[in-house]
């Protein structure tokens, strides 16, 4: 679902008591808009931007030069294969808020079944994660919702950013404001601090895409990779220039179905 919201310009005027006339004020507005995103546990942030590389079958292994990402040495349960993450059309400048709608959930480990994390992943550190080609490593919580801002380029040339540490020793997941720069992976989580109030994060300039997805290794830790026993999804509700509102909770019955039939027929 797509929800876009244009902000309406008020127009004051008047032209004596014979009549009045409306003068339209013309400012620039940033877009406003709020959209539902869905994230596959397949969506590895790493891939963000990367139309140069070609996503083997889930019982190959990676081959040729360039992108690698790291799998299992033999078949697993699920045999998923990853995806590069989706994302939203961003203007530098741009302030997004994300709302967790509590729906759905990703399993990072070998089988089906629970245990199913959300946006915020598993405790507040645990993941080290090394870079991959432009894109910078991640530290924090394990498998959390994250995002990284690019440019129109393929985000494969150049050395990457520093890694952001989201760990409490750093950062910590309880900011109220983060400007990441480009190809800098930055943690999200569930969108809220601890007093429920909406975190802003800030689009550097020359961005104009958002990647959302999930950050994952070996044991969280080290190259990226082991994407390919990463089962389930969750939806996401993410405003740009916009608080984005959480359904109301007769609502959500019919966004868990969505969501649950969305997932069925994009895995078959």
């Amino acid at each position: 679902m797509n929800i876009i919201k244009t902000p309406r310009n008020r127009v004051l005027g008047s032209l004596g008591r014979l009549g009045a006339l409306a003068a339209i004020l013309v400012v620039p507005i940033a877009k406003a808009a709020v959209f539902d995103v869905v994230v596959y546990g397949s969506d590895a942030i790493f891939l963000a931007g990367r139309t140069d590389v070609t996503i083997p079958p889930a019982d190959q292994p990676w081959t040729g030069p360039g992108t690698h990402l790291i799998r299992h040495p033999s078949a697993t349960p699920e045999e998923i294969r990853e995806t590069v993450p989706p994302f939203l059309s961003v203007t530098g400048g741009d302030v997004v808020k994300v709302a967790d709608p509590a729906v759905g959930g990703v399993n990072f480990y070998n089988d089906y079944g629970p245990p199913f994390f959300g946006p915020g992943g598993n405790g507040l550190s645990g993941s080290s994660l090394t870079s991959l080609d432009g894109i910078s490593g991640y530290l924090g919580p394990q498998g959390p919702l994250v995002g990284v801002f690019l440019d129109d380029s393929i985000p494969s040339s150049g050395p990457a950013p520093a890694t952001l540490n989201f760990t409490p020793g750093g950062l910590g997941i309880d900011f109220l404001r983060l400007e990441p720069a480009l190809r800098q992976v930055f943690y999200i989580g569930d969108g809220v601090t601890s007093g429920n109030v909406f975190q802003e994060f800030i689009a550097p300039a020359g961005a104009t895409r958002l990647f959302l997805g999930i950050p994952d290794g070996f044991g969280f830790n080290g190259a990226p990779g082991a994407y390919d026993d990463n089962d389930g999804s969750y939806m996401v509700r993410i405003g740009i220039n916009q608080d984005p509102n959480i359904p109301e909770p007769v609502s959500m019955g019919v966004l868990a179905l969505g969501l649950l039939g969305w997932t069925f027929f994009r895995r078959r």
